[in-house]
């Protein structure tokens, strides 16, 4: 390779070619937090240059031990470290409108033409790929997580918890957070792991803007007074929404409980949206009732085939939810699935951008320290139980629609398909998809369904 062909390194990086940038992402941000995390480190690290390989490592690490989607905050830590609080909002927001206009335009053709049968033979196809694509899910986290013998114990645990005992998805995390705390003091060997797995990240690709000797740069410095001027303001974003919901529509309103419960499930994302997705079928279909079972796993099917963070699919349970429950009136179901949608994102993603922007100058320095990383890890193990727990929910009313005793095969069938490409020929999640909804739809055009 000629030294011509080489990428010359900016001095700065200006504000709105990052703009640009953050916004093509949110356009091309498919194949979940692995393949996100791969696009802005070919984009940013190799091709740009604007951060060196460790900086982005750091960051990357860091967006780990906290709740949320990590390739949302990810791209809000480096929007900050490049252009302050504003690079960061900007970042982040970018990484997510682009998911939800696209998701509120497929929910609407979802619910207005769901009785099509060109609509209905896709998703009858997608249904069982949904169900071997979480089993898979379960199987990836926890081959990188379940190290040893008492860390199985934990999902084994968890999963019983959930399955047979009921128990809610935040104790659980609580419990496994506290064996996780305890555990690290007293048996730390148990609960080390290595970092985040990604290709390619162990090289030097020459000089960045921001490289590992440069001087680091002021805000990055920790201060009080920016650390509670990003808190108030978080706080007051969240509760000025929350108390005006409460003041004119009352406490038990559906959109109030939907700020409540999705601030919850918001703090609950350790180990990616495969976690929370328990805790909020739990809440949207078992408690409150505001979607089918079915519903809820063909909003995992659209969330998994949108650019954006997974978790995205929260756009869909909202607008399903303010669909179904007439929040405007028969009239206006649109309107009420459009205003429920973003509400709910707007709860889920406002604790990511107030946990990057306050805590990043303070928690760098904490990284690597086992007393913080040792409550994730048994947090991560336990969702690998309750992961599996939710395979079993969507087989079952994939496998055994209605709740009926009779097993359909072609479904069957469809998730052993879908269960060998990815496990034995490892294709992506959306040719998967993909394929299992052109099988669908052509048994529907044959009449075979």
């Amino acid at each position: 390779m000629t030294e011509s062909k080489e990428p010359r390194t900016p001095r700065s990086v200006d504000f709105w070619d990052a703009f640009r940038f953050w916004l093509k992402l949110g356009f091309i941000s498919f194949g979940g937090p692995a393949g996100q995390i791969a696009i802005m480190h070919r984009e940013l690290v190799e091709n740009r240059r604007w951060i060196s390989e460790q900086r982005f490592l750091h960051a990357l690490n860091y967006c780990m031990l906290l709740p949320g989607p990590e390739a949302q905050q990810l791209s809000v830590y480096i929007g900050w470290l490049l252009h302050r609080t504003w690079g960061g909002i900007v970042a982040g927001l970018l990484f997510i409108l682009p998911s939800l206009f696209i998701l509120i335009v497929l929910t609407w053709i979802y619910l207005a033409f769901q009785d099509a049968p060109v609509v209905s033979g896709i998703f009858y196809g997608i249904k069982p790929a949904v169900t071997a694509i979480v089993i898979h899910a379960a199987y990836r986290i926890g081959s990188r997580t379940l190290k040893n013998g008492l860390l199985w114990a934990i999902a084994c645990a968890a999963f019983i918890a959930i399955f047979a005992l009921k128990i809610p998805f935040p104790i659980i995390v609580a419990i496994a957070a506290l064996i996780g705390y305890l555990g690290g003091r007293f048996s730390s060997d148990y609960f080390k792991l290595g970092s985040h797995p990604t290709k390619q990240m162990n090289q030097s690709f020459g000089p960045a803007v921001i490289d590992d000797d440069s001087p680091r740069l002021s805000h990055t410095f920790f201060r009080w007074a920016h650390l509670a001027k990003i808190v108030v303001i978080g706080m007051l974003l969240w509760l000025i929404p929350m108390s005006l919901m409460m003041q004119y529509l009352g406490w038990q309103h559906a959109l109030t409980q939907m700020g409540w419960f999705f601030t919850k499930a918001a703090l609950l994302t350790f180990g990616g949206a495969y976690a929370v997705l328990p805790y909020v079928y739990q809440g949207a279909v078992d408690y409150y009732q505001w979607l089918l079972p079915y519903q809820m796993i063909d909003g995992l099917a659209l969330g998994e085939t949108t650019p954006g963070p997974l978790i995205m699919v929260v756009t869909f349970v909202g607008f399903v939810a303010g669909w179904n429950l007439t929040l405007m009136g028969p009239d206006h179901l649109l309107l009420a699935g459009i205003i429920a949608g973003v509400v709910v994102t707007y709860f889920t993603f406002l604790p990511s951008f107030i946990f990057v922007l306050a805590g990043g100058p303070l928690v760098e320095s904490t990284h690597g320290n086992l007393k913080f990383t040792a409550p994730l890890t048994a947090i991560t193990a336990a969702v690998v139980g309750v992961i599996i727990n939710l395979a079993l929910f969507f087989a079952w009313h994939v496998l055994f629609p209605g709740n009926q005793q009779n097993f359909d095969f072609v479904a069957g069938l469809i998730t052993l398909f879908a269960v060998i490409a990815l496990f034995r020929f490892q294709v992506g999640v959306i040719p998967v998809l993909i394929y299992s909804g052109i099988l669908g739809l052509s048994l529907t055009v044959l009449g075979l369904l």
